[in-house]
This record gives C-alpha cells, sequence and structure tokens, in this order.
C-alpha cells in the first residue's frame, strides 16, 4: 500500500494509549486500531481532523506516501 499511517509513532510521542485516544477522539477502539495497523480503506476527514487535534499534530505527522515497488 502506497500510504502508511504512522500514528502508533504519534501516540508514542504524545505518549498516549490507543484507548485514551480513542475516548478522546470519539472513535471505537476497533475502528482506531484498523487504522493504527494500516488496515483502513480510508479516514473521513472529521476524523483526521479530531486525531490531529488531539494529538497536536499535522496530517503529514500522521500519514506518508510510498510509492510501492512497481510504481518506482
Amino acid at each position: 500500500m502506497a500510504i502508511i499511517v504512522n500514528l502508533d509513532v504519534m501516540m508514542a510521542k504524545r505518549k498516549m494509549s490507543l484507548s485514551e485516544l480513542s475516548e478522546k477522539v470519539d472513535i471505537t477502539l476497533a475502528n482506531l486500531s484498523i487504522l493504527k495497523n494500516n488496515k483502513a480503506k480510508a479516514v473521513r476527514f472529521s476524523t483526521l481532523e479530531a486525531i490531529c487535534a488531539t494529538l497536536d499534530c499535522q496530517p503529514g505527522d500522521i500519514l506518508e506516501y510510498a510509492p510501492d515497488r512497481e510504481e518506482i
């Protein structure tokens, strides 16, 4: 997948657990886990906005583009 989710990195930098972020962002633990583990097919801008506000970061701190080897 060309988009990499670095949510775990930002959570570690902010010393925040998945359950704590889940409560603050008001998203289920299961859905947040899917996003954190790079299994999500999409993310709503409202969810991304809430995550960024809670973690005090930019979308680019969480999402990264890395082309697949076949694309290079």
